[in-house]
């Protein structure tokens, strides 16, 4: 085989994989990869702080008497 027809066929090759590749992830038919339990640990407890956040946003904007604060302090330990 002559060098410029391997370095023709080569590029080919090349342009071609990457077209389909292009294609198929336009489509939609390259997933994404899967959840690894490190990635559901730390989803898990981004959705906690989250929660916590939202208690304590409570706790400081609402106007009630300490004993409520008192309350909802120890339940935040409690967790």
């Amino acid at each position: 085989m002559n060098p410029f027809t391997m370095v023709v066929c080569i590029v080919l090759i090349v342009a071609v994989s990457r077209v389909l590749r292009a294609r198929c992830h336009a489509q939609g038919l390259l997933s994404a990869p899967a959840d690894t339990a490190d990635t559901l640990r730390l989803r898990d407890k981004v959705r906690q702080m989250k929660e916590r956040i939202q208690v304590l946003e409570r706790v400081i904007t609402d106007n009630h008497k300490s004993v409520d604060l008192d309350r909802e302090i120890e339940r935040l330990r409690d967790r």
